[in-house]
């Protein structure tokens, strides 16, 4: 797993916490809410709307105070990989989250990431900090050989593997990351998804959002 938080946009300092407990497990978000509830004291949690600010951010600061126990990494069926990924913005820009699937050749789920974008953030850009999660990830736990990205938009197959240069004003730093980890998996490809096909890390990218709408 990633050794050092990934980049991002600016994040309330409440959100930013929560961000850096998603660093801290790898980005697992089950495994990040998991602790953060068990950690809000009486019967809250991160969403529940009777836990204060204040709680939250106690519950917070306790955990990053801790040693973290990451989640064991799964044992793929190959070294062939597919990774779902999305992002979510409300408001296009607002509250931006990212969420990405690592799966096995066999579709066995390996990793459910995810994790806030920014306060005030475009979709293109959420999209592409999805793509630079799931592959950051990939690429710490595994040697991948063969990756197929199943992926909405197509903005960013367009940039990435259209070679076209990012429209997105501040993507830049993400589509390089994107573009450094690509070259380190010798074969790779991608997907696109219409609107109507499932796309298991939309979940994870809209409770990325839910997390970059904390506040203050």
């Amino acid at each position: 797993m990633t050794d050092d938080p990934l980049p991002r946009e600016y994040l309330t300092p409440l959100a930013a916490l929560v961000d850096e407990v998603l660093a801290g497990v790898g980005y697992e978000m089950l495994a990040a809410t998991d602790a953060i509830n068990e950690t809000v004291p009486g019967y809250g949690g991160l969403f529940d709307p009777t836990t204060t600010s204040a709680e939250l951010r106690s519950a917070l600061e306790e955990l990053l105070a801790a040693e973290f126990t990451r989640p064991p990494i799964t044992e793929p069926a190959s070294d062939k990989f597919i990774l779902y990924v999305d992002g979510s913005s409300r408001g296009n820009p607002g509250p931006a989250g990212a969420g990405a699937v690592i799966m096995d050749a066999a579709e066995n789920e390996l990793a459910r990431l995810g994790r806030p974008v920014g306060s005030r953030t475009g979709n293109n850009t959420a999209e592409y900090v999805a793509l630079q999660l799931g592959l950051s990830e990939l690429l710490a736990r595994y040697e991948p050989h063969s990756l197929e990205v199943r992926i909405d938009s197509m903005t960013v197959i367009r940039d990435v593997w259209g070679g076209e240069e990012p429209t997105e004003q501040g993507v830049e730093a993400y589509s390089e990351a994107v573009t450094a980890a690509l070259a380190a998996i010798p074969e790779h490809r991608y997907t696109h998804l219409a609107d109507s096909d499932p796309n298991p890390a939309d979940a994870l990218a809209t409770v990325g959002a839910d997390i970059a709408a904390l506040g203050p």
